[in-house]
């Protein structure tokens, strides 16, 4: 993956048009409408081979390991609770539903890179030419509908929940997330998490009704760090609303319900259409490589930082910088180091 990262080591690629990226990885698409079926891959006549689709096996959690063995995704699947679809995910697709029809967003905003379905932001972030961090900006309905989400207890269930995961799953990963963001709200006490139970600074509403991602990466993400995506709706998940992974060529299943962690900044991922009369919408909650590398530079940025720099300083900060992705990385474990983990 080390290729799909900036040289700075902080976010992605940006992307550099459709027509780049999916010669690359051997992606099509139509107008908005992702066209990739389960055929494509395991049919007769499949158009890419060598993909390995992963069945979903149960609400228990289990690892996605890179070639070194580490844990560098993770599908997270749901609580061992009977009343979890009925008390959580019932609860958080009426929210989405209600959010759906509330919320005003522009046609551009509407058809965006990611699809045909309207987008809600919250949290904070730093990026596209901002002069410092700041809470994302939505107008006064949306704002409404996203305070009625924000406070929906499905919602923040399912926050805590990922953030749980990630704590007991990549220890190293959550504590570089825990100090640094403590850090960066203890100067910024005007900003706060969308959730106070969840590590990430900032969520996604996708508020379908079919969610269904085009091929991309979320390049303005943490490279290395981790994207809790959770899947909700009513769809045959053996059928459609898979996530393609495509860099690592694999195809998991993603029922409604249940939570995925991937680098997502890294990886170029989409998914699966579902049927029609289905409805799929996806709640993510992620952190902007931005806002670190802004702690890392002492609250400052990156022109400000450097200029303050004797010469042989700032050769040795670009040093850092090319092994940053190396060292991020770092911070997966390996089953056995979970194993061992006190």
């Amino acid at each position: 993956m080390k290729e799909r990262v900036a040289a700075t080591g902080w976010i992605g690629l940006r992307d550099e048009g459709k027509s780049k990226q999916e010669e690359a990885v051997g992606f099509e698409e139509a107008g908005w409408t992702p066209t990739h079926t389960l055929p494509d891959f395991f049919g007769d006549n499949p158009k890419w081979r060598s993909f390995r689709l992963v069945k979903y096996l149960g609400p228990k959690a289990w690892p996605i390991l890179d070639a070194a063995g580490r844990v560098f995704a993770l599908s997270g699947g749901h609580p061992d609770d009977p009343n979890w679809m009925r008390d959580v995910h019932d609860p958080a697709v009426e929210g989405m539903e209600a959010a759906q029809a509330q919320c005003k967003v522009t046609e551009a905003r509407r058809y965006y890179q990611h699809g045909n379905f309207p987008p809600l932001t919250a949290g904070d972030s730093y990026s596209g030419g901002q002069t410092q961090p700041g809470a994302l900006v939505n107008g006064v309905i949306n704002t409404a509908v996203l305070c009625a989400l924000l406070s929906n207890v499905a919602f923040i269930r399912l926050a805590g929940f990922a953030t749980g995961l990630f704590a007991n799953w990549s220890p190293r990963l959550y504590e570089y997330y825990a100090t640094r963001m403590c850090r960066f709200y203890r100067q910024y006490t005007h900003l706060h998490r969308p959730f106070l139970n969840s590590i990430w600074s900032a969520c996604t509403f996708n508020l379908g009704p079919r969610t269904c991602c085009l091929g991309h990466r979320d390049f303005g993400n943490l490279a290395f760090g981790w994207c809790a995506i959770t899947a909700l709706g009513h769809y045959d998940y053996t059928k459609g609303g898979h996530l393609i992974l495509w860099d690592c060529k694999l195809i998991l299943e993603f029922p409604p319900g249940t939570t995925l962690f991937i680098p997502s900044a890294a990886l170029f991922h989409s998914n699966i259409p579902i049927g029609i009369g289905e409805h799929r919408y996806s709640f993510t909650q992620y952190t902007a490589g931005g806002l670190f590398r802004w702690i890392e530079h002492g609250f400052q940025s990156e022109e400000v930082y450097f200029a303050s720099l004797s010469p042989k300083e700032r050769v040795r900060k670009r040093v850092e910088a090319r092994a940053r992705w190396g060292s991020g990385a770092g911070l997966f474990y390996t089953l056995e180091e979970l194993e061992n983990f006190e």
